[in-house]
Order: structure tokens, then sequence, then C-alpha cells
């Protein structure tokens, strides 16, 4: 069975919570990655920092939507969604832009439950933990492409 140790990538490109918007970008586009985890001073994951919530910035601005029953407005999204929106919209900062806590694995992962963690939830890059929680790799989509590849020596 393969696992998330057979397929992570190890050599972890990093980002800080208080890295600026524009670096973090050019360090993504840079090295051809769609996302990136975030640790905080003592190497521990605070977040992940992907293309997507860098396109977020560039949305236009969420307007709540609104519809009246017994003359009551009643809100089609909650406050604090249109605040968060709002938040990744004006990020500065990797931290306000990021996704905090973002879904990881642990090494004996099997592949089949990390493709499908990826399919269900839409991500596209998933951190790799050891038994300690301590960030020990990455794994994209490409990774798990590459398990679908003949190997060398195949017809």
């Amino acid at each position: 069975m393969i696992t998330a140790k057979d397929i992570m990538t190890t050599s972890l490109i990093t980002l800080s919570p208080g890295m600026e918007i524009v670096a973090a970008a050019k360090i993504l586009m840079d090295n051809h990655i769609n996302g990136a985890p975030v640790v905080d001073e003592k190497g521990d994951l605070v977040g992940i920092l992907s293309r997507d919530d860098l396109i977020t910035q560039q949305k236009k601005l969420p307007l709540p939507s609104y519809f009246v029953v017994l003359d009551a407005l009643i809100p089609l999204h909650s406050s604090r969604q249109v605040e968060k929106e709002l938040e990744k919209i004006a990020a500065t900062t990797v931290e306000h832009a990021m996704t905090p806590d973002p879904v990881s694995v642990r090494l004996d992962t099997p592949v089949e439950d990390i493709a499908t963690i990826m399919v269900e939830k839409k991500i596209h890059t998933i951190p790799v933990l050891d038994d300690e929680g301590s960030l020990v790799g990455i794994i994209g989509k490409e990774d798990i492409l590459r398990t679908i590849l003949p190997g060398p020596g195949a017809d």
C-alpha cells in the first residue's frame, strides 16, 4: 500500500505568518507550487497559503444579500463569513490570507485517503505530520498523479 511517506516532498518551502503577501506570492510562483505551509517561529504548522487564497484578494467585495420575511431582513450570508472574506481581500501579510489549521495527514495515511480528502474538500496541497505533530512533508496533486504513472522498467 502506498502511503504519504512514499509520495510526499520533504524539501519544504515554508512561509511565516508575518511575511508580506507579495513576497509569499513570488515564492509560490518562482517555485511553481500551488501552496506552502505556514509555520511559526517554533516551526509549528499554523496554516497553509495557497494560490486560491491569493486569488481571493482579487475578487469583488462580497455584499451580503437579504430577503424580507414579515418586514424583517434576513441575511443570506453570516456576518462572520463576510468578515472573513473582507480580511482575505484586504490582507497584507500571510497570516491574514492563509487558511488556518489546515487539513493534514500522517505519514502512514494511504494515498487513496489523501486523494479522497483532496477531492471532497477541494484541497490541492496537504501538509504531512509525523506522530509528534511536526511538519515533515507536503503532498500536492502532482504527487498523487505520479502514483498512477508506470514506474521505470514498465512497458
